[in-house]
């Protein structure tokens, strides 16, 4: 008699969990707990990216500060005034940049050109054999 009354007793908790859990699934598959679920992933999602987006800016922030004193535009660079351009003008083979200090293109001295440029005559169409070079007839209609 004491085995089926603890068997008895079993089942009976076994149903209360199930019922339980049923009731669990029933209230989660509503359709306000359901929007409630979607809603609450995307508050949490738009906090992930707005916490996303402010790391990028402070990244970007730190890097600018970074270029700027690597560049000296961060007022700590020496201006210096500006040159006089001489009346004659720079031969076409020099660079506006010069080569880096100890780097191998440094080392060689500037290409000059010797060769200069001559401004060639426009050429003279040439009538192709059989036609007419006017652009007249014959007959003298045209």
């Amino acid at each position: 008699m004491v085995r089926r009354i603890f068997w008895m007793a079993v089942g009976a908790g076994a149903a209360v969990w199930a019922m339980g859990k049923a009731n669990e699934a029933v209230h989660r598959l509503t359709p306000d707990s359901i929007s409630g679920t979607a809603a609450r992933g995307a508050l949490r999602l738009g906090d992930a990216a707005k916490r996303f987006a402010q790391d990028v800016q402070a990244g970007m922030a730190e890097r600018e500060q970074e270029l700027r004193a690597d560049l000296g535009l961060d007022g700590t660079a020496v201006v210096e005034p500006p040159r006089r351009r001489s009346a004659l003008r720079p031969e076409p083979g020099h660079r506006a940049i010069s080569a880096a200090p100890g780097s191998p293109a440094a080392a060689l001295p500037p290409k000059r050109s010797t060769t200069t440029k001559s401004i060639a005559e426009p050429r003279q169409r040439r009538a192709l054999p059989g036609s007419n070079p006017t652009g007249r007839t014959t007959d003298g209609v045209g």
